[in-house]
């Protein structure tokens, strides 16, 4: 049997980019031989194996035929008489099937990835592409992270030709969110929001977004007026910010419900937290997004505007404010609200590094509540009689109260 290098590696050394776990394909070999020498089988739709010391993945060379709608629609072949060649053009994207001899250092490249590599061109290896659409969002991701490349015209034809096939349909929801969330997480998650409208897939995948493009913002607060264009620009904040994934998930929800605005009351968008939360979280239903992203994309809509205007809220207010964020008991998670809230008031045109003294001043708000000792307030108030919500309302008056002592010596003393 012989061994290659293949896929991601072997584009991310030509293009001097870091390495991380190799990938490789062999050729010559059976499920059996790779057992029988201490491969561990993985999977169960591919003839994929562990290295016994490594652990990087080894496939058995193979071909794929299309047998079905979606990505489980293929009848895969391996066989010892499979050959490379014939495996890396079963590959989506030209860059991707490249591969290397561990031996000779030789470089083999059936597809002319080398050459759009220096093109910068993202371009599918051949019609197959169309045959999973998963290829489809990965491409996308592609684009984010390489976010200087252009996508190849007939490619981008192609992917259009998948959506109005109804090859993207047959997406499941899992499938859908692994790639999305691995986009959200290059370095320009707005990329793959454009690549998805340019090939009409966004449309299909999330219509409470794709429909945010047209819609108009008032200028004195957004410069860059279209609601679309706001969220593109958000979300290459997120990236500049290093936001985590809860914090951008949260920020390509934030304001969906500027898609459901009255066309009378344009450029207006009075209420529209509300409609945000409630199809911020329809759609975290639909595919099934984790729990840490589907609570903090549901507060941050409810709430980013509040946040917003919190710099002219009372004592009282901003205690209310933390109340209704569960701040008390979730500091992490507020920590992350305010951090997608900065993302969006910077995430506007000509505005991208003004300061957001907004975040610093309610976190600070925060701790200074939270130094107040309820147990102790709690104990004074049922030596007086009181009990349940008269309890807590004492505990929000100490909370306010400290607050309010706080802004009266100025919050840069916190």
């Amino acid at each position: 049997m012989k061994v290659y290098a293949v896929g991601g590696a072997v584009r991310d050394q030509l293009m001097g980019r870091p390495v991380g776990d190799r990938d490789w394909v062999v050729v010559g070999s059976t499920p059996e031989a790779m057992v029988a020498a201490g491969y561990a089988p993985v999977g169960r739709d591919f003839p994929v194996f562990l290295h016994p010391v490594t652990h990087e993945e080894y496939a058995l060379a193979r071909t794929e035929r299309k047998s079905g709608r979606g990505y489980h629609g293929f009848v895969v072949h391996a066989a010892p008489d499979v050959t490379l060649v014939q495996d890396l053009q079963r590959r989506d994207l030209t860059l991707n099937a490249i591969a290397e001899d561990p031996d000779t250092g030789e470089i083999i490249d059936p597809c002319g990835g080398q050459r759009d590599l220096h093109q910068r061109v993202l371009r599918h290896v051949s019609d197959a592409f169309s045959e999973d659409p998963v290829r489809l969002l990965r491409l996308a991701r592609f684009a984010a992270r390489f976010h200087d490349f252009t996508v190849a015209p007939e490619t981008l034809a192609l992917t259009r030709r998948m959506v109005a096939d109804g090859e993207v349909d047959a997406l499941v929801p899992e499938r859908v969110w692994q790639e999305l969330s691995r986009g959200l997480m290059e370095d320009h998650p707005e990329r793959m929001l454009q690549m998805l409208r340019e090939a009409n897939a966004l449309q299909r995948l999330l219509p409470e977004l794709d429909r945010l493009w047209g819609v108009p913002q008032p200028e004195v607060h957004h410069p860059e007026v279209d609601t679309g264009e706001h969220l593109l620009m958000v979300m290459r904040q997120c990236a500049v910010l290093k936001a985590p994934l809860a914090v951008r998930y949260a920020c390509l929800c934030h304001d969906l419900g500027k898609g459901t605005t009255p066309a009378e009351v344009l450029p207006r968008h009075i209420g529209h937290e509300l409609r945000s939360e409630k199809l911020a979280s329809r759609v975290s239903e639909r595919l099934r997004v984790p729990t840490d992203c589907r609570e903090l994309a549901a507060v941050t809509a409810r709430e980013h505007g509040n946040v917003h205007r919190s710099e002219a809220l009372n004592a009282q207010a901003v205690v209310r404010l933390l109340d209704r964020c569960d701040a008390w008991r979730r500091p992490e998670r507020f920590a992350q609200l305010l951090l997608a809230c900065e993302c969006d008031a910077r995430g506007r045109l000509g505005l991208e590094d003004r300061a957001y003294p907004q975040r610093t001043r309610l976190w600070s708000a925060l701790q200074v509540a939270l130094a107040v000792d309820t147990a102790q307030v709690a104990q004074l108030a049922a030596t007086q009689g009181l009990a349940g919500p008269q309890i807590g309302e004492r505990i929000h008056h100490a909370r306010a109260q400290a607050i309010e002592a706080w802004l009266q010596t100025g919050p840069h003393s916190a």
